[in-house]
């Protein structure tokens, strides 16, 4: 059986690119992982896929960042694969078809965990500098708050009433969530 897996990190991000691909390469059926980072090996549809897995399927990955956010897992999943006699195809690295039970195998699978990581790690230094450059541009980044001006003074009032609202309560009323009305009322003035 051809089967494929891929994964984002975040919840806003959107899979269905991937997902394409992974269609177009056939595979029988896909496995998705939304909001997990590649570095988190107990990924419930990672584990899913992996347990369905028979020796002489086929399993088919957008690239290997998808399953591994480090050179060990990295190496780790090819092995494991191998080991079982699943075939792991990636379809960024289609130099990544090697036997790792010999010693050119070994050594270029270790050169292309050594590649993986240097991708995840770039991506994560350019992350850092465009968070930094917006930072010094005074772009802070995040959601904006919930808890405006006005919210925060009935907050206040509903907290010092007699007998004093909950932060629970307090959020009901105001239609916001209670860690907002917390963190509003706790910042010093």
């Amino acid at each position: 059986m051809k089967l494929g897996y891929t994964r984002v990190s975040t919840r806003e991000q959107n899979a269905d690119s991937q997902i394409a691909r992974l269609e177009q390469a056939g595979c029988e059926r896909i496995f998705v992982d939304v909001g997990y980072s590649s570095r988190v090996e107990d990924r419930p549809d990672w584990i899913e896929c992996r347990k369905i897995q028979r020796p002489g399927d086929e399993l088919v990955i957008p690239s290997l960042d998808r399953v591994a956010g480090t050179d060990s897992i990295a190496i780790s999943v090819i092995r494991d694969h191998a080991e079982r006699g699943v075939k792991l195809r990636s379809l960024d690295e289609p130099w990544m078809d090697i036997d790792p039970s010999t010693a050119m195998g070994e050594a270029m699978l270790k050169i292309m965990a050594t590649l993986a990581q240097l991708r995840v790690d770039m991506i994560r230094e350019n992350t850092r500098r465009g968070v930094e450059h917006a930072r010094s541009q005074g772009r802070i980044g995040g959601r904006p708050t919930v808890m405006t001006p006005e919210r925060i003074a009935m907050a206040k009032t509903m907290r010092e009433a007699d007998p004093p609202m909950s932060y629970a309560q307090i959020a009901l009323a105001l239609g916001v969530g209670r860690s907002s009305v917390s963190r509003a009322l706790s910042k010093p003035e």
